[in-house]
C-alpha cells in the first residue's frame, strides 16, 4: 500500500548493493520506486521495506530503454506529480581488460547504460523534481586507470554531465549533488577486485547510513 502522505524518492539501481541499503534507509522517510532489472532484488528489498511498515512501489525495467522510462515517469507525474529525491545509482561494469583488448558488446553496453541514459533520464526526471527536489549521484573516479577503459570512460563522463547539471540549477534548482562512497563490499567492488580480502571495506548498509544526512540535507 502507498503511503501518500510520504515523500516520494526514486532510486534507480536498488536491487543491489549501494541502491539497494540507500532504498532501504531512505523508505524510513520516503515511499520508494525502486528502479532496477533484478526482480529478485526488488522483492527483497520491498520485502525488507513493507516488514517494517514502509511502502514501495517496484518498476522491474532497463533504464537503456528510453520508452520504457518515459513511461515510469509519466505514471509518477500522474499518481504524485513528482518526486522529492532522485537517486541514481545503476551502473554498468565492463570486465577490466586493456583498452586493445576491449569487447565491442561490453563497450556498447557501458555507453548505454552508464552515459546514453543519463540523456534522457535527466531531461524526463528534472520536471518531477522541480526547483525543490533533489538528485543525488556517485562519484567513483577511475578514468584513465589501466584496465579500466569501459568503466572508468563512461562512468567520468557521466559525472562530467552531471557537473554540467549541477552548475546550470545552482541558482534555480533542483539541488544536485555528487557523493563519493568509500570502497564497500559489493559486487561491482568484486568483480573489479575478485579475492580481494574484505574485511577493511564498508558493508553497503553502513555507507548509505554515513551518506544519507548528506543526502537529506538542505
Amino acid at each position: 500500500m502507498t503511503d501518500t502522505t510520504l515523500p516520494v524518492a526514486l532510486v534507480t539501481g536498488a536491487s543491489r548493493g549501494l541502491g539497494f541499503a540507500l532504498a532501504d534507509a531512505l523508505a524510513d522517510t520516503h515511499h520508494i520506486v525502486a528502479v532496477a532489472r533484478t526482480v529478485g532484488g526488488l522483492e527483497d528489498l520491498d520485502d525488507r521495506i513493507q516488514a517494517r511498515g514502509g511502502s514501495t512501489t517496484l518498476a522491474p525495467m532497463d533504464i537503456a530503454k528510453a520508452d520504457a522510462m518515459a513511461q515510469l515517469c509519466r505514471s509518477i507525474h500522474d499518481r504524485w506529480g513528482g518526486i522529492a529525491l532522485w537517486v541514481h545509482t545503476a551502473i554498468h561494469a565492463g570486465p577490466l581488460t586493456p583498452v586493445n583488448h576491449m569487447d565491442a558488446k561490453d563497450w556498447k553496453k557501458s555507453l548505454s547504460i552508464n552515459l546514453d541514459a543519463m540523456s534522457y533520464l535527466v531531461p524526463y526526471i528534472a520536471p518531477l523534481l522541480g526547483s525543490e527536489g533533489r538528485a543525488v549521484f556517485f562519484d567513483d573516479p577511475r578514468g584513465g586507470e589501466k584496465f579500466f577503459g569501459h568503466y572508468g570512460t563512461t562512468k567520468s563522463a557521466q559525472i562530467s554531465l552531471v557537473r554540467s547539471w549541477q552548475a546550470e540549477s545552482a541558482k534555480t534548482g533542483p539541488v544536485v549533488r555528487i557523493l563519493k562512497p568509500n570502497p564497500m563490499t559489493t559486487l561491482l567492488r568484486t568483480r573489479f577486485y575478485p579475492g580481494e580480502d574484505q574485511s577493511g571495506l564498508a558493508p553497503a548498509k553502513d555507507e548509505a547510513a554515513r551518506l544519507l544526512p548528506d543526502i537529506l540535507s538542505a
